[in-house]
C-alpha cells in the first residue's frame, strides 16, 4: 500500500511557515513535516499537501513570490518505508 501526497520544500523556515499559514487560511488540509532525504537541500522542513490540492499551492506559491524554495514534490510513500520522490515544478521567483 502507498501513500501519496506532495511537499513544497524551501530553504528557509520562515517561507514553510508562510505557505502553510496562507494555505490553511484557503481552508486547505497542510501540515509542516520533516522534509525526506532524497530532497538534498533545505532548511529540514516542508510543507505538505494533499495532491489533488497541487494548482492551489503553486498558485499560493507564486504569490508569495518566494526566493528559496526548493521545489514541489509528489512523495509515494511505501508501508516498507521506502518511497519515491518525484519533482513537480518549481518557482524561480524572477
Amino acid at each position: 500500500m502507498q501513500e501519496v501526497y506532495g511537499i513544497a520544500a524551501f530553504r528557509s523556515r520562515q517561507q514553510v511557515l508562510m505557505l502553510e499559514s496562507a494555505l490553511r487560511r484557503q481552508g486547505l488540509s497542510v501540515g509542516v513535516i520533516t522534509t525526506p532525504r532524497d530532497v538534498a537541500l533545505g532548511c529540514g522542513l516542508s510543507v505538505r499537501f494533499q495532491m489533488q490540492d497541487l494548482e492551489k499551492v503553486r498558485r499560493a506559491v507564486a504569490a508569495q513570490r518566494p526566493t528559496n524554495l526548493v521545489g514541489i514534490y509528489q512523495v509515494n510513500a511505501s508501508v516498507s518505508g521506502r518511497g519515491r520522490l518525484t519533482p513537480l515544478g518549481s518557482y524561480s521567483g524572477s
